[in-house]
């Protein structure tokens, strides 16, 4: 599985000094530099060198400063890492090459040049704001079949915690959740039901989310009486 690669390439990030992310925006892995702004790195993982992992990194390049592709190393050393033409093919797109060997090293297969490439502002934007917000790296980059903790999801189960002692003030919940009027009020999940004006309860499907990913109750005014 590409979750298996995760860590080597997250790891060999984090030592050329950026902060590491998995699964925001659609990308495998997203790193920022601590810079102001910040460079941002988009890394795709796959367990082979492939043309869908070129497309990727295409589709992504445009959000990013630099893109790395990044595989397993074949046993034998005779996969696409070690062809010639796709190595050029990474140069002439502007994408960096990460092989990763049965021990987890990371070995640079081709640097991204130097040169700033053509940006897509607002992808750029939502891939900085939704890393920035995201408490902590809760998704395992490469992941599938399975939701994506975002910096929403993290927020909603908040919001979830705090109404699991019983119902609550949207007022009480905003100073330790910014964002708990609009989650509330849209209830993506149907996690949370409205018992009056200003005033939501969690229902079945909240307790359940709690029981899939608990939560630490969060620190809220007291509770609605």
């Amino acid at each position: 599985m590409e979750t298996t690669l995760y860590l080597p390439v997250k790891r060999f990030l984090e030592r050329l000094g950026f902060t590491v992310k998995g699964e925001i925006g659609g990308c495998d892995v997203v790193a920022l530099s601590a810079d102001d702004p910040p460079i941002v790195v988009v890394g795709e993982l796959k367990l082979t060198f492939n043309l869908e992992l070129l497309l990727q990194a295409v589709d992504r390049a445009g959000a990013c400063d630099e893109v790395w592709l990044a595989a397993r190393m074949s046993a034998r050393g005779k996969g696409r890492e070690s062809d010639a033409r796709y190595r050029n093919l990474c140069r002439r797109l502007g994408f960096g090459m990460l092989g990763v060997t049965s021990r987890g090293d990371v070995e640079v297969l081709v640097k991204p040049p130097t040169t700033a490439p053509r940006r897509d502002t607002r992808k750029r934007s939502r891939l900085v704001g939704e890393h920035q917000r995201r408490v902590g790296d809760p998704a395992m980059g490469g992941s599938t079949r399975a939701p994506i903790m975002t910096a929403y999801r993290q927020q909603a189960l908040a919001c979830a915690a705090a109404l699991s002692r019983g119902p609550q003030r949207v007022r009480d919940l905003r100073p330790a959740i910014p964002d708990a009027g609009k989650i509330l009020l849209h209830n993506v999940y149907g996690w949370f039901d409205r018992t009056e004006r200003g005033v939501y309860r969690l229902t079945e499907a909240g307790h359940a989310a709690l029981k899939r990913w608990p939560q630490k109750p969060v620190e809220a005014a007291a509770d609605f009486v």
